[in-house]
């Protein structure tokens, strides 16, 4: 029997696809992370963002993300980071994007990692760094009663886990075309839309009626100027620091 997909992207993954377009600047991150890595697996695949040419296989266990992937994706299977369907060492790379946080046992999703390649790619975020954000301190405070960020492990611990690695951290500019939560930290009009809120996992999980709240707060703050006043500094901003970063372990991550 298939593994039971994490619920909340068979509710976000709808049209995810269209808001969470790769960042160029990530993407070239991540590639060069992968560099000289012929074979890749990608895990906690989604609908394909930052998948690389040489990936041979995608592990994803929601159905809704496995339908949006484009055609001539690599071959994908449905599986949970913490029960890989691959024997050991069955690639060169195993890359993960923004997934650890949906994982039920991150200690065993590591591990598989390291077994099943000789070198891990985990693009992650810090939750220090990540929940200190104008969206969620003056308009979203529930967000940080998600448990997402609360058991997410540091980058510094998640490349320990993995046998030591390298932390990089990954800039989101004004422009992020990825729908991450911070894309929007220049933009604060682009959550007043109901599918931006709907493609983040920390608003998509929050109850509608709270969710509505805050977005009405943040309109009424745009109309009357008072987000501009307590946010000129960040328009003069190219690019901010929202907590994302890039864990490279194993092979060359030492």
């Amino acid at each position: 029997m298939p593994p039971a997909p994490r619920p909340a992207y068979d509710r976000l993954g709808v049209g995810y696809r269209g808001e969470r377009r790769p960042e160029p600047r990530w993407q070239a991150a991540v590639d060069a992370a992968l560099e000289g890595c012929a074979t890749v697996a990608n895990v906690g695949a989604g609908a394909g963002s930052y998948e690389p040419a040489g990936t041979v296989v995608a592990v994803e266990p929601s159905p809704v993300m496995l339908a949006q992937r484009p055609p001539g994706a690599a071959p994908a299977v449905r599986g949970v980071a913490e029960a890989l369907p691959l024997p050991d060492g069955a690639v060169d790379a195993a890359l993960v994007v923004l997934s650890v946080h949906h994982w039920t046992d991150q200690a065993a999703g590591l591990a598989e990692l390291r077994r099943i390649s000789r070198r891990q790619v985990v693009f992650t975020f810090d939750p220090h760094v990540h929940d200190p954000f104008w969206l969620i301190d003056e308009y979203l405070p529930e967000i940080t009663e998600v448990p997402h960020s609360t058991r997410l492990p540091s980058p510094e611990q998640l490349a320990e886990a993995l046998g030591g690695g390298e932390v990089r951290v990954l800039p989101v500019p004004h422009d992020c075309a990825d729908g991450v939560l911070w894309a929007g930290w220049r933009r604060p009009e682009r959550y007043l839309a109901p599918a931006v809120l709907a493609a983040a996992s920390a608003t998509a999980d929050l109850l509608p009626a709270v969710r509505a709240a805050g977005v009405e707060r943040l309109r009424a703050d745009l109309a009357s100027g008072a987000w501009h006043r307590r946010h000129a500094d960040l328009l003069a901003r190219d690019e901010i620091d929202g907590g994302y970063r890039l864990v490279v372990a194993g092979e060359r991550g030492r």
